[in-house]
C-alpha cells in the first residue's frame, strides 16, 4: 500500500467528495426517467433492421471487449488485478448486445439491458483504480462492487427513482480523475486513463448532440452513433495500455 505523504488526508478528501454526493442526490425528491431520452434523431432502417445505425455501431463495443478479454486472459499469470480487468472488458462486451436490444425498440425496460452492463463496467473500472493506485486488497471487493452496480439499475426499474443510479454513476465518474490526479499509479502509461477520459467525455457531447452531429454530417450518422464509436475509442484505449504498459512498483 502506497504510504506518502498526506496520504490519509486523499483518502479523506475522495471519501469526503463521495459523501457529498450521497448528500446531494438524497436531499434531492425522486428523479423518473424522462421519456424524451428515448427519442433519437436517426430511426433509419437498414436490411430490416430498425434504428439500424444506432443498433450496429454496438459492434465497436463487441470487438473492444473481445481484445480486452482475450489481453487479460493471455496473462492471466502476471496480472494481480485479473478478476477486475476481466469483469471489466466481459462486461463492455455485454453492451453491445444489451445496448443494441435496446435501441431496437428504445422504451424502459429495454433500457435495462443497456445499463446493467455498463454498471457493472464502471464498477469493476473502480475497483481496478482504487487496486492499482492504493491497495491489491480492494480486489477483494469486486463482486461487492459489481453487485452494487446491478443494484443501482435494479432499484430504479423498481422503484422509478434514478437517484440510486446516478449516484453510483456520478460518484464513480467524478472521483476517477481524483485518484488518478492524486495517487501514482504501479504501472506506466497513466496517461492513457485520461485519453479515455478524454473520450468518454466527447462521447458524451456527442450524445447530447445528437441531432446537430446528424444535420452537421449531411445525415450519415448521429451524434448517438458517434457516441457508440467514441465510447469504444476510449476503451480501445485502456486494451492498448494494459497490453504494453510496465509495472513500475508493488503496492
Amino acid at each position: 500500500m502506497e504510504h506518502g505523504k498526506y496520504f490519509k488526508i486523499r483518502v479523506g478528501v475522495i471519501l469526503g467528495v463521495i459523501l457529498m454526493t450521497v448528500i446531494f442526490f438524497f436531499t434531492r425528491p425522486v428523479i423518473e426517467q424522462r421519456q424524451d431520452y428515448h427519442l433519437f434523431v436517426d430511426t433509419r432502417s437498414f436490411f430490416g433492421i430498425p434504428n439500424a445505425m444506432d443498433v450496429l455501431s454496438n459492434i465497436f463495443f463487441l470487438i473492444t471487449g473481445s481484445l480486452g478479454i482475450w489481453e487479460i486472459l493471455k496473462r492471466q499469470k502476471f496480472l494481480a488485478t485479473q478478476r477486475s480487468w476481466f469483469w471489466f472488458f466481459a462486461s463492455i462486451l455485454l453492451i453491445a448486445p444489451g445496448s443494441a436490444y435496446y435501441h431496437l425498440a428504445p422504451n424502459d425496460y429495454t433500457l435495462i439491458w443497456d445499463r446493467l452492463p455498463m454498471s457493472m463496467a464502471f464498477m469493476a473500472m473502480y475497483i481496478v483504480l482504487l487496486c492499482e493506485h492504493l491497495s491489491l486488497r480492494f480486489e477483494k471487493a469486486l463482486y461487492f462492487a459489481l453487485f452494487l452496480g446491478v443494484l443501482s439499475v435494479v432499484t430504479w426499474w423498481i422503484t422509478a427513482d434514478l437517484r440510486f443510479y446516478f449516484l453510483v454513476q456520478f460518484s464513480s465518474f467524478i472521483t476517477i480523475p481524483m485518484i488518478l490526479i492524486l495517487f501514482s499509479s504501479r504501472f506506466s502509461l497513466k496517461r492513457y486513463y485520461f485519453f479515455s477520459l478524454l473520450l468518454y467525455g466527447f462521447a458524451k457531447w456527442a450524445e447530447v448532440k445528437d441531432r446537430e452531429v446528424f444535420e452537421g454530417t449531411q445525415y450519415l450518422f448521429s451524434g448517438h452513433t458517434l457516441k457508440h464509436f467514441l465510447a469504444a475509442l476510449g476503451l480501445l484505449c485502456l486494451w492498448w495500455m494494459v497490453r504494453v504498459r510496465k509495472e513500475l512498483r508493488e503496492i
